[in-house]
């Protein structure tokens, strides 16, 4: 019997030094991060995050859910279905306008990511000011593809009752839409623009693909792409957020430091899509829209808000306190 109890002892003696030299798991909790389209490349950082271990290595237990609707992951995200959304930054300051407030809390591009095209089944439309009229296909309504397609017409005297729009759930039904005459234009993202335009398929109108092409079309560094968080959960999960944050900027300076064959020989063809070549180089193309270090551009929520006080009525008029939309004092702080 003693020799049991003393057995018995040294087992769980065992089992609590283990715990106590184990990493901190955040409690066991499985953070849900809700993504607006896990194959669309200006969301790369969130797949290699979770590729490359870097969720597993702070500690964390991450679930990536795929839903490109902004609006259904803002509704997730305030209804505590989701701890975060990896979507576009505008929807801070939009919901902000709503009364609710939510937060960047690690940046991932400066540019939207995104291009303006036509279809060739139509001559070059040439100025947006041609999208009277016009069937165009946008990721959800309320999206950044939306978003920056009314902009582009309204500052180029087209009504909003002038735009017809379509949704697309993703990026391949978007492109099928353009290939079987469904859309007259659209906004997208690569892999799908590349697609299109190297099928002869569809003529580039406005490109925002990279930092330099949106200061030509918008006047001003863009946020697109970022890791957003209720600031009531950030303020009460500081360590947790802080780990989310050192695996995203990890996955930051992936990107940075290696080429885009390197980067997309880690991706599941599910990512890379049917052309391997076409995903390679649209990346080469455009991989300086991301930011390295996750911090925000000074002049990029102006920049949005900007844009946002033309295109959105919840927007439109209302004070907005730009300083609650975004933080930087997490990505400052990985070591």
């Amino acid at each position: 019997m003693r020799v049991r109890s003393s057995a018995k002892l040294l087992l769980v003696a065992s089992a609590w030094l283990i715990a106590c030299c184990l990493p901190e798991q955040a409690g066991a909790e499985v953070l849900r991060l809700v993504v607006g389209g896990i194959d669309k490349q200006i969301y790369l950082p969130a797949v290699l995050a979770q590729r490359l271990g870097y969720f597993s290595e702070q500690g964390l237990e991450v679930e990536l859910q795929n839903d490109t609707s902004g609006v259904r992951a803002e509704d997730k995200l305030l209804a505590g279905a989701v701890q975060g959304v990896v979507g576009f930054y505008d929807h801070t300051i939009v919901l902000q306008a709503k009364g609710k407030f939510v937060r960047s809390v690690v940046q991932f591009s400066r540019a939207p990511g995104e291009a303006l095209v036509s279809s060739s089944k139509l001559p070059p439309l040439g100025s947006p000011a041609a999208l009277a009229g016009r069937t165009l296909g946008v990721a959800g309504l309320g999206s950044s593809t939306q978003l920056l397609t009314q902009y582009f017409g309204l500052i180029n005297g087209v009504k909003i009752s002038q735009m017809n729009f379509i949704t697309f759930e993703s990026s391949s039904a978007f492109v099928e839409g353009m290939r079987h005459g469904r859309i007259d234009a659209g906004m997208t993202t690569e892999p799908a623009i590349s697609s299109l335009v190297a099928a002869g398929q569809a003529h580039l109108m406005i490109d925002l693909r990279t930092p330099a092409s949106s200061v030509a079309a918008i006047g001003g560094n863009y946020p697109g792409a970022c890791l957003y968080l209720s600031a009531l959960w950030i303020d009460t999960h500081r360590d947790q957020t802080q780990r989310l944050v050192n695996a995203f900027v990890k996955a930051l300076r992936y990107i940075d430091a290696h080429s885009a064959e390197e980067i997309a020989a880690l991706l599941p063809a599910s990512v890379v899509g049917a052309d391997r070549k076409i995903y390679v180089s649209a990346l080469a193309a455009s991989k300086s829209m991301f930011i390295s270090d996750g911090v925000m551009p000074p002049d990029g929520p102006p920049t949005v808000l900007k844009v946002l006080n033309v295109t959105s009525q919840s927007v439109r008029g209302k004070a907005v306190d730009l300083a609650r939309t975004y933080t930087n004092d997490y990505v400052t702080g990985v070591r």
